[in-house]
């Protein structure tokens, strides 16, 4: 059993999450990638750990989590069991639906019978009795979004979720998503969106819809998936995402991106920070940003962006700078074929 620090809650701001009564830690981990089965189960228990004692209360994962899919889950339930079983009510666990999971016509999208079978697997795998939050992971152009959103209702309802949250839905599938969900009084609370210096689709309504609905907004790959880190300002490094060639695509390194980082690394090293931490900050200085949801390989890498909290302030000189260079760099890899980078209409 894991004996937590005493101090952790002082390490870590909170921030409510929209107008809900749930509070989240300015950083959050995700457990996308580097946490599966293909990664040693000590490096995963190290970070979650060491997270949890530095005031991380929010692990967020989703059914295909690993690789292989399913073992993320698997591996937080192990380490839920054997060392942070005294400290479930502290945590703030969420988990996703909506990519491919299963063989078959019912293991993907955004059917009720999908949704709810996947919440029920995701719980089997966790060993728990409920998540805090339940997605509905992608925006389903061909299910009724009256359907899928019932299915959300439905897990909060049976007690297997006690928040519903959407991924990468647009404006106007946000707002639509958020009425249906309010006509039956449970009221959908955050969204988790990509978002980055250099993915900046949000800006262009999203986040006047959360503003104005209430939701909270949890901006996940806030650095690029690496990009924004500056380890590939001299080339691909072998072990990078970007040498796989599978969620980091090699033309997201465009000579135009590149130079961008190296300027927006130049800026972070006059105001005192990594990129990565000047990254993070600037994201969390948009007064809609709840949290900054971070993936990491190791401890390490945890530990530089929680540098970023200690300086979250940036003057309208170094604003103005950013944004010179913050340019959109194609990375929203998300947005559904069909749809623009601001969703459905």
């Amino acid at each position: 059993m894991h004996v937590a620090a005493a101090d952790r809650y002082d390490r870590m701001p909170y921030a409510r999450c929209g107008r809900s009564g749930l509070k989240l830690p300015r950083i959050s981990l995700g457990l996308w990638q580097n946490f599966g089965g293909d990664t040693p189960f000590e490096n995963t228990r190290e970070m979650i750990l060491r997270a949890f004692d530095h005031g991380i209360t929010h692990f967020d994962l989703a059914n295909n989590y690993g690789p292989p899919p399913g073992s993320a889950e698997e591996n937080l339930g192990r380490i839920l069991g054997r060392d942070l079983a005294a400290h479930r009510d502290e945590l703030i666990i969420s988990t996703k639906a909506g990519y491919a999971m299963w063989p078959g016509p019912y293991g993907e999208w955004g059917s009720r019978k999908y949704l709810i079978a996947s919440l029920d697997q995701s719980l089997r795998r966790m060993g728990l009795e409920y998540v805090d939050i339940f997605y509905s992971h992608r925006y389903d152009p061909d299910t009724p979004l009256q359907e899928t959103m019932g299915a959300l209702e439905t897990a909060v309802r049976s007690g297997k979720a006690l928040y519903t949250g959407i991924s990468s839905y647009g404006p106007a599938a946000t707002r639509a998503a958020a009425t249906i969900l309010r006509g039956r009084e449970v009221p959908l609370a955050i969204h988790q969106p990509s978002f980055s210096l250099l993915n900046r689709w949000v800006e262009n309504g999203l986040l006047d819809v959360l503003v104005e609905e209430g939701m909270g907004c949890i901006a996940f790959s806030p650095l690029a998936q690496g990009l924004l880190t500056g380890k590939y300002a001299e080339g691909i490094p072998p072990s990078s995402r970007a040498a796989a060639n599978g969620s980091f695509r090699k033309t997201m390194l465009s000579e135009r991106n590149l130079a961008n980082v190296r300027a927006l690394g130049s800026i972070a090293r006059e105001r005192g920070q990594t990129l990565a931490q000047m990254a993070i900050a600037w994201v969390l200085a948009k007064p809609a940003v709840t949290s900054a949801l971070i993936g990491a390989r190791n401890w390490p890498q945890i530990a530089e962006c929680l540098g970023a909290l200690r300086n979250l302030r940036f003057t309208r000189h170094e604003l103005d700078s950013i944004d010179r260079h913050a340019l959109d760099g194609d990375l929203n890899i998300w947005a559904e074929p069909g749809q623009s980078a601001q969703g459905p209409s």
